[in-house]
């Protein structure tokens, strides 16, 4: 007779079928693996290309610098901008003074 505790045990069929299922993720995940050191190794390559390095925090440092430099470039073309409005603004005051005489 079996009992309650025994544990159920799949036929040979069915442990094939698992195990075949297994055996394809291990080869798709083995195939991404791949894949996935492959597009560093690019990337990689092509931050140092760009960069100079592939270190994350060189990287890091150099995203910083970049958004540093970009700031200070955007503010001193909105003073730029600002500035020519302004002499705009004297040149229209003086056309119109110009116009009333």
């Amino acid at each position: 007779m079996s009992s309650n505790n025994q544990e159920f045990i799949p036929d040979i069929e069915a442990l094939t079928d698992q195990f075949q299922k297994l055996n394809k993720r291990k080869i798709e995940s083995e195939r991404d693996l791949v894949n996935a050191e492959k597009n560093l190794n690019e990337l990689k390559q092509q931050a140092q290309d760009e960069y100079g390095t592939d270190q994350l925090d060189e990287l890091k440092e150099k995203l910083k610098q970049i958004k540093a430099e970009n700031e200070r470039k955007r503010a001193e073309y909105h003073q730029t901008l600002e500035k020519i409005e302004a002499d705009l603004a004297k040149i229209e005051t003086e056309h119109h003074a110009t116009d009333a005489s």
